[in-house]
């Protein structure tokens, strides 16, 4: 018997780079998938790598700025497998580091939309489900940005402060009702959103990036996929409403 069962997994972003990893830590652990993605395409190789483990996994196609497709997200889980036990918020985004006097309203709110709003939806939808089961589990990914002030531009640490303060809102009001939540704050880790970026604020980047030569390696998809797991299985079922740091003690200098 694996960790995670027959327990049936929502993880938005899981196209690639993080999500993916989350996928294939869960299934490998025994979970039913459901990776949700804009990208279409490589939802469909998440999709395949986890079938290839033996694995039941289905993809949905997910705009997450678009409610509709957050619903529809949610029914087609619960059509194909009957239920939802644990929900993971991995999809995000960057705001190319911008600081405060440069960033745009454009920016802010797509910002804002992916890395929040979509949070927001996503955790009202399933949370009915949760409390008619007596259970749910709810695994946030916020950032280091979102335990300090200056590891990202002024968009990005903002909707990642939000993360963390809704990951502990959830915690303390569906708590009682055996709903956990709980969010991981990685600091760099490549994967295609942080290798990606162009027009870079240099203004912004110098700042997030001070003090980032104390930390001896990056970090990987692996690691913040194991911690991930853990806060989905029942090792973890005494940790509710906290946001762990992965950055190897960053945000601790």
């Amino acid at each position: 018997m694996g960790r995670l069962t027959d327990k049936v997994t929502i993880i938005t972003g899981s196209g690639s780079g993080i999500g993916r990893q989350i996928a294939l830590n869960y299934a490998g652990e025994g979970a039913k998938i459901v990776v949700a993605d804009f990208n279409e395409e490589g939802m469909n190789e998440t999709v395949s790598m986890l079938k290839e483990m033996g694995a039941e996994a289905i993809g949905v196609k997910v705009d997450v700025t678009v409610e509709a497709d957050i619903e529809a997200m949610i029914k087609q889980t619960v059509d194909t497998f009957g239920t939802v036990d644990v929900l993971v918020n991995n999809a995000g985004i960057s705001d190319n580091m911008l600081a405060a006097g440069n960033v745009t309203d454009d920016i802010w709110e797509r910002v804002m939309n992916i890395n929040v709003t979509s949070v927001m939806r996503a955790t009202r939808k399933v949370l009915p489900i949760f409390q008619e089961k007596g259970q749910g589990n709810i695994i946030n990914m916020a950032s280091i940005s979102g335990l300090t002030g200056g590891r990202g531009g002024y968009a990005y640490t903002a909707s990642k402060h939000a993360v963390v303060g809704m990951t502990k809102n959830v915690a303390s009001q569906y708590g009682p009702e055996n709903i956990r939540c709980n969010a991981i704050g990685p600091a760099h880790v490549p994967t295609p959103l942080t290798t990606n970026m162009s027009n870079v604020d240099m203004f912004g980047m110098e700042v997030a990036t001070r003090g980032v030569n104390l930390m001896p390696k990056a970090g990987t998809t692996e690691e913040i996929a194991n911690i991930a797991l853990f806060l989905a299985s029942d090792e973890s079922s005494y940790i509710n409403g906290v946001t762990l740091a992965a950055d190897f003690g960053w945000s601790a200098y």
